[in-house]
């Protein structure tokens, strides 16, 4: 069967009508979900370190799908090189404590877990204020976050809206890329300080000896162009980058 009028239920699941039914996934605990056997039974599984989510048709539960994240092959080497660019790293996710701290010590970073859109939003404003802060993500409940933060970063792979609400995206999926995203920002606004000082410092030099009858106007005006090409020159470096 497929589903129509699917709907997203921000934080807590998804849910759409099949053979005539409403159905509902979601976690159990956003659901109000009230029957005890599905509570005892979805505690006993995030304690094992599982996200769980429970099937629900109308207010009627089906069944538990329980399901257990694993860092990416490239997470602890791009989590370590971010920290080699003094940057500090925090997740900030909807999964279950225990499931994000397994994960958290395996990439040694800070968790914060068990948020919905709406705190992930608070802790980005909150941490913006403070001084600015990037933040990475991919899902839907991850764009509010993503266009509050100083820089957003998608994920390639991640939904539409948070794409279209973060301010960069890394395009080939992998989480290392970011580090080498920052290492480019970096460089880039080296190169646009160096061409700023190139620019005026060469105006200033040219100015003060044309003043003074050292040289003349058209050599003024060549020491002019030449600081454009200088410029540009310096800027052409970073199509070096890789």
């Amino acid at each position: 069967f497929s589903a129509v009028d699917s709907e997203v239920l921000p934080g807590k699941g998804v849910k759409g009508v099949v053979d005539g039914r409403v159905i509902t996934i979601g976690a159990p605990g956003r659901l109000n979900v009230a029957r005890k056997d599905v509570i005892d039974r979805s505690s006993a599984l995030e304690a094992e370190g599982k996200s769980v989510s429970v099937l629900l048709a109308g207010d009627e539960p089906l069944g538990l799908i329980a399901l257990r994240d694993e860092p990416r092959e490239d997470a602890i080497v791009g989590v370590r090189e971010v920290r080699e660019l003094g940057l500090t790293p925090i997740m900030l996710t909807g999964d279950n404590r225990t499931n994000a701290e397994a994960v958290g010590r395996i990439l040694g970073m800070e968790v914060w877990a068990e948020l919905l859109p709406e705190d992930k939003l608070a802790v980005i404003r909150e941490k913006t204020a403070a001084g600015g802060i990037a933040k990475v993500g991919d899902g839907v409940n991850d764009a509010p976050a993503l266009a509050a933060a100083t820089v957003g970063i998608a994920m390639g792979s991640g939904t539409d809206v948070a794409l279209e609400a973060a301010d960069a995206a890394v395009l080939n999926n992998r989480i290392s890329d970011v580090a080498a995203l920052v290492r480019l920002s970096r460089r880039t606004t080296a190169v646009i300080r160096q061409n700023v000082a190139i620019a005026l410092g060469l105006k200033v030099v040219f100015l003060v000896t044309t003043i003074i009858g050292l040289t003349g106007l058209w050599i003024a005006i060549l020491a002019d162009t030449g600081a454009t090409v200088l410029v540009t020159l310096n800027a052409l470096r970073l199509l070096r980058s890789r």
